[in-house]
């Protein structure tokens, strides 16, 4: 229920002031700062969190569903796709590496 308040939010803000951000988006982050103020709301949230990470392979059913609406769009622009892919998914793996080793090192100086 929360996560769907979050969304409500985020969704009624978006239409409310024609934000070019989509509504869950900025629901998450507005659950992300509930987070960070309430910390024991996680512990709450975990069983539905499990549940939607369980069942993630499901998301992306319309991705694919949006890739074959477009073949068209693909066999014109993609090499410019393939691109902007490789280096998303590159930045995105360096930076993950980054923060966890950022993590690594605060949590091994307070052992």
């Amino acid at each position: 229920m929360t996560l769907l308040v979050f969304q409500l939010i985020g969704e009624t803000l978006a239409r409310s002031f024609t934000l070019n951000l989509p509504g869950p988006v900025i629901g998450m982050a507005f659950f992300l700062c509930f987070l960070a103020v309430v910390p024991r709301a996680a512990k709450a949230i975990e069983p539905t969190a499990q549940g939607i990470l369980s069942h993630l392979s499901l998301l992306f059913v319309p991705a694919g569903v949006g890739i074959t609406g477009h073949l068209d769009r693909l066999g014109s622009d993609g090499f410019v796709i393939l691109i902007a892919l490789s280096i998303s998914t590159a930045i995105s793996i360096a930076v993950a590496a980054l923060v966890f080793d950022r993590v690594n090192r605060l949590t091994s100086k307070q052992k």
